[in-house]
C-alpha cells in the first residue's frame, strides 16, 4: 500500500475518531476542530465516508457514524465471539432483573460497552453498546481494573480520577481497597458512582486460563437492594465463562 494510501485512511479514522459518546453527531466544522484536520480535507472526507456508508449525512448538516461501520466493527473475532456466547445469558438476566443489564470489555483505560440491554422503564444510566467509561468510575470497569495487573492501575492513577458524581472514588488510597475488595469477593457494588440515583453490580467473566476478559453488570434506583440481583448476576457471568472455556469461577 503507497504511502498516500496510508495517509488517507489515517486520516479517514481521525475524522471518525472524532465522534464519541457525548458528541454522536457533528458539523464538519465541529468535525475539523475536534480532529485538527482542514476544513476542506474534513468536507472530501465526510463525502467519501458517507458514500462508503461509515458516515451518514443528517438532513440538519450533521454526520454521524453510519449502519456498515457497526457491520464491519461486529465482525472483530473477540468481540463478536464474546457477545455470541454472553447474549442468552445476558437476556436471561434481563428477564430476572427487568433492569439495564450490561456486557463491558476493557479498550486501553476506557470501558467499553458491547451489548447493553436496556427496558423503557429502567433508570437511565450514562453506559450504552458502543460508548466508553473510565475505568474507575463504572461498576464493569472497576471489575477489569482490579484484574488489569499494575501497569493499568498505574495508567489510570496517572490520568486521574475523574468526578462524575459526589460519590465517585477520587482517592488512590480508596480505590486500591475497593480493587482488593472485588478480588476477594468476586464482585462489586457501586452507589452513585457514575450517576445520582443509581446502584451499579457487576462481576466478572474468564476465559480459558482464568483471565478476566470482561464483567456483566446491571443498574437499578439507588435505594434498591443489591443483595437479591448477586446471585443472578453471578450466575450469568459464570455461566459466560463457562461458554469461554473459563469454568465457573467469579
Amino acid at each position: 500500500m503507497a504511502s498516500g494510501d496510508r495517509s488517507l485512511i489515517g486520516r479517514a479514522f481521525i475524522v471518525l475518531g472524532a465522534f464519541d459518546a457525548k458528541s454522536p453527531r457533528l458539523t464538519q466544522s465541529e468535525i475539523s476542530r475536534r480532529s485538527g484536520l482542514p476544513l476542506p480535507t474534513v468536507h472530501r472526507l465526510c463525502g467519501q465516508l458517507v458514500a462508503e456508508g461509515a458516515l451518514e449525512r443528517r438532513s440538519d448538516g450533521k454526520y454521524q457514524v453510519g449502519v456498515r461501520l457497526w457491520e464491519i466493527g461486529a465482525l472483530a473475532p473477540g468481540a463478536h465471539g464474546l457477545r455470541q456466547v454472553a447474549l442468552p445469558f445476558l437476556e436471561d438476566l434481563y428477564e430476572v432483573t427487568r433492569e439495564n443489564v450490561q456486557l463491558v470489555v476493557r479498550e486501553g483505560t476506557e470501558a467499553l460497552y458491547l451489548e447493553a440491554l436496556v427496558p423503557r422503564s429502567a433508570v437511565t444510566v450514562v453506559g450504552r453498546a458502543g460508548g466508553r467509561l473510565p475505568l474507575h468510575a463504572s461498576s464493569g470497569g472497576l471489575i477489569l481494573l482490579a484484574h488489569g495487573g499494575t501497569e493499568l492501575l498505574d495508567d489510570v492513577l496517572q490520568a486521574g480520577l475523574e468526578s462524575f458524581t459526589p460519590k465517585t472514588i477520587t482517592s488512590e488510597r480508596i480505590l486500591r481497597a475497593t480493587l482488593d475488595e472485588i478480588r476477594r469477593t468476586g464482585f462489586v457494588v457501586c452507589r452513585e458512582y457514575l450517576n445520582v440515583g443509581t446502584l451499579a453490580v457487576a462481576a466478572p467473566v474468564r476465559e480459558a486460563g482464568g483471565n478476566v476478559v470482561a464483567a456483566v453488570s446491571t443498574v437499578v434506583p439507588v435505594e434498591q437492594d443489591p443483595a437479591p440481583l448477586l446471585p443472578a448476576l453471578v450466575a450469568a457471568a459464570r455461566g459466560i465463562s463457562r461458554g469461554l472455556g473459563g469454568g465457573g469461577l467469579g
